[in-house]
Formats: C-alpha cells, sequence, structure tokens
C-alpha cells in the first residue's frame, strides 16, 4: 500500500511515512493509492464482533504490515479500551428508521476520540522504532486539540503544541486542553479565528526550518490516520443495521470534511451506502458547494455551534480529487483560484458527487429550535453540532425505508450555552469531569502572527 498526495507531485509515500509526514510536501493530502475491499463477505463475518476487532480488520490494509498483525491489534484494543461505554460507538434509536451514533464516549466527550487515541499511539510507536523525536502542532476549532492531547498527553516521543482562537471556543473545550498540565502539552490561544490558526499550521508545515530538523507531526484530519480510524464506525454502525444486506445513509455534521470523507471511503471500499447528508451551520461552504456550485470563502460566522465554525473545508480537497478522476493538476489548479477568487467545480465531477451526497444548512436560531424538538420526539438532549445534523438527516433523508444514521460528533455538556439558550437547565458533565471547572490551567495568548508562534515552539519544545 502507497500513499498519493491530491496535487500530484508529491513523492508516494508509505503507511509509516504517511503518518508521520502529514501534509504532502507539493501542499496537497495523502490517499491511498489502490482502496481495500471489504467483500459481502467481509462485511457479513463482523456481525456481532467487538468494535476493536472490526477496527483491526477494516484497518489492517491500510497499514499492509508495516506494524505486525499481534502488534496492531494490540494498539488497537487499547486506544478503544479508555472509552466509557463497552460498545465504544453506541447507536441510539430515535424513530423507527432513523438513528443516532454516539461518538462521543471517549475521553474528551466528542467524536476526534475516536481517532486521537489511536493516532497518538501509532506515532509513539513509529518514533520509539526510529530512535526520534517529534513535535506535534495542530489547530483546533474546538474538539480537535483536547483529543489530540489526550491521545498524545502519555506518549514519551512527542511534545505537542495545540493552537485554538482565543475566546472563540467554549469553556468547556477550552479547559479540556488547558487544564492538562503534562510536560510535554502546550497550549497556544491565537488572537484570531481557526483559519488563521489552521493557516500558521500549514505555513510551518511547509517550511519546517524553525525547528532545526527536529520532525513536525501533524494531529489535525490532515493525517491520513485520522481518516483511517474514522471508517471504523461507519462500517461498524451498518453491520449492526444489517449491512450488508441493506442499504444505509448517514447524515453528517462537518466543516472540515474529514468526518465525511471518511464515509466515502467505507463506501469506496464496498458499503453499501444509499446516500450522505452533509449538515453545517451558517459557516455553510459545502452546502454552497454542491447546491449551488458556489465554492467561494465567506466571512466567518461565530455560531451556537463553534467547531463548525470553518471557511475553508481542508479535506474536501480528498473528495475533489475522486470526483475529478484523481486529476492532481487540475485539483491543485482549483484550489490555487479559490484561494484568491470565488471557483465553482466543473459540470461532470459536481453531477457525480451530487448522485451520492446531499446537504442542508442550519442557522442558529433553528439549530435551538431542533435541539427542542428532538428533546420532545425523543428524550434526547443534542449538543448544536448533533442537532444540526438533526435536522439535516429529516430534511434531505431520501427513502424512508433505509436506515438513517445520523452521527452524534459530541456531548451535549460540552456546549452548555446553546443547551441552556434553547431552554435546558444544561447537562452535567460526566463524573470524571465533575471538576473540570475547578482545575488550574496553562496557556499562552500569542498574536495571530506566525512567527511569534514558531518562535514559541522552538524555544518550548523538549
Amino acid at each position: 500500500m502507497r500513499y498519493i498526495s491530491t496535487r500530484g507531485q508529491a513523492p508516494a509515500l508509505s503507511f509509516e511515512e504517511v503518518v508521520l509526514t502529514g501534509m504532502a510536501s507539493d501542499g496537497g493530502l495523502y490517499v491511498p493509492e489502490t482502496v481495500p475491499q471489504l467483500s459481502t463477505d467481509d462485511l457479513a463475518a463482523m456481525a456481532g464482533l467487538s468494535y476493536a476487532e472490526i477496527a483491526f480488520r477494516v484497518m489492517q490494509p491500510f497499514v499492509n504490515g508495516e506494524i505486525d498483525d499481534e502488534t496492531f491489534r494490540l494498539l488497537v484494543t487499547e486506544a478503544y479500551a479508555t472509552f466509557s461505554h463497552d460498545a465504544v460507538v453506541p447507536l441510539n434509536q430515535l424513530d423507527a428508521n432513523h438513528f443516532l451514533l454516539e461518538l462521543f464516549h471517549g475521553p474528551t466527550l466528542a467524536f476526534k476520540d475516536v481517532a486521537l487515541q489511536l493516532l497518538g499511539r501509532l506515532l509513539d510507536h513509529f518514533l520509539k522504532k526510529r530512535g526520534e523525536r517529534a513535535v506535534i502542532m495542530g489547530a483546533t476549532s474546538g474538539d480537535t486539540g483536547s483529543a489530540a492531547i489526550e491521545g498524545c498527553r502519555h506518549c514519551d516521543n512527542l511534545d505537542i503544541f495545540i493552537l485554538h482562537p482565543y475566546q472563540r471556543v467554549s469553556e468547556v473545550q477550552r479547559r479540556q486542553m488547558t487544564s492538562v498540565l503534562a510536560d510535554n502539552v502546550f497550549n497556544v490561544a491565537i488572537e484570531g479565528n481557526f483559519d488563521d490558526a489552521q493557516a500558521m499550521v500549514k505555513a510551518s508545515f511547509a517550511d519546517q526550518s524553525f525547528l532545526n530538523g527536529t520532525r513536525l507531526v501533524a494531529v489535525n484530519s490532515i493525517n491520513w490516520a485520522r481518516i483511517m480510524a474514522q471508517i471504523v464506525y461507519y462500517v461498524a454502525s451498518a453491520v449492526a443495521l444489517g449491512s450488508p444486506h441493506r442499504k444505509v445513509s448517514f447524515c453528517v455534521p462537518s466543516a472540515n470534511f474529514g468526518n465525511v470523507f471518511a464515509g466515502y471511503m467505507a463506501y469506496r471500499m464496498g458499503l453499501p451506502v444509499e446516500r450522505f447528508v452533509i449538515a453545517t451551520n451558517a459557516n455553510d461552504i459545502l452546502h454552497r458547494t454542491l447546491t449551488a456550485n458556489d465554492f467561494s470563502k465567506q466571512e466567518l460566522k461565530a455560531t451556537l455551534a463553534p467547531s463548525m465554525d470553518i471557511v475553508v473545508s481542508s479535506n474536501f480537497e480528498r473528495l475533489l480529487f475522486e470526483a475529478y478522476g484523481r486529476d492532481g493538476t487540475a485539483v491543485a489548479a482549483l484550489l490555487e483560484r479559490f484561494q484568491d477568487e470565488p471557483a465553482a467545480l466543473a459540470d461532470a465531477p459536481l453531477a457525480q458527487l451530487r448522485k451520492l451526497f446531499a446537504s442542508h444548512s442550519v442557522d442558529d436560531a433553528t439549530l435551538l429550535e431542533v435541539i427542542r424538538e428532538a428533546h420532545h420526539r425523543t428524550h434526547e438532549i443534542l449538543d448544536p453540532h448533533t442537532a444540526t445534523g438533526y435536522r439535516a438527516a429529516e430534511r434531505e433523508r431520501g427513502d424512508a425505508s433505509v436506515p438513517m444514521i445520523t452521527l452524534a460528533t459530541a456531548h451535549p455538556a460540552k456546549f452548555a450555552e446553546a443547551v441552556v439558550k434553547a431552554g435546558f437547565p444544561g447537562v452535567p458533565l460526566p463524573p470524571h469531569m465533575d471538576d473540570l471547572l475547578e482545575r488550574d490551567e496553562r496557556y499562552t495568548v500569542l498574536p495571530a502572527e506566525l512567527s511569534a508562534v514558531q518562535q514559541f515552539v522552538a524555544e518550548n519544545r523538549r
């Protein structure tokens, strides 16, 4: 198994290399050169297996023997032993054929834990094997940072620097990051928005000279291993509802598109999927692109679903690469235009995407309405991101005989502001976090200037 760049100009890499590299040297994102296939028999044989065993079977072809099976199975088992629910990602039935896939039972109560509990272990394994240390540098709009820190805080060979937009994440999200006082954990609050932080991380990967030879590693969803780990819960949930003997549909709250792309990869591997519904908040570049072919940047809107407050959807590039027939030159040209002016997809790729993907955008007023409506109908309190998915699934579900699985991306306690605005007294944090708001914090506020951030990283790495 080799991995190639979506822009076609970077060298192909092995699994180990792609995990340690993150972004391709040509500015693109890595995808597998060929997509492993799951046969009908492979899928049927997963019925009744543990989540860790399904994860091992789905991911093993991507690893391609670069970690021996016994070690890889151990890493996977250890990663999912950190979850508080025995099913890891349980399904919760909402109505006759609508299900909630609860992805928030990990250490930081968000779906990012599913991938990052494994990624930290993969990175430490490969670095130990090489006798190297590395620096992780990542940007977060809220959930990735805390999940990355939890996944890497115990790693012997890693220092982790997470950038978040100052005063633009919820208090619970911030404290989940800044109250981890481990020697290898550094939190930086950027006086700007998520896209500013993301741009500085990308610039640092493009020119790593400020680290004088130390390897820089990505843990956000540009890292292929993040996508790989997320493929698993699409397969596991579909099998639990009867796959491969019937199709299912998925509704995914999305901004950066990594979560949806993982579902698309499950589909490409052979999972029978009727459609994917993309749910966005008011920052709706994905919805505008699919419905109006408006692939353009718009001013960031601060919403009650802050983890989706993103202007540029980085992982959409991976889907564009597939839609454009894996033509890296065409993708690079489209994205170059997008940087400077409104762009549009070519007719054929757009038509191809519309066959499989639908979308729906939810503003803040509707989001609060949905939280109330969902509770009235199901007795569930949804976090604001999951609420966008609930509404999008209801509006765009298509064939009602096909099971619809909406991804619940975070525990509602992480976003108490929206829950309270919807008219509820709030949701208590789980017992292991009940003192979170009293814990000591440690973080550094820096201007949204690349030189200041790079200097901080260079001076504080161990």
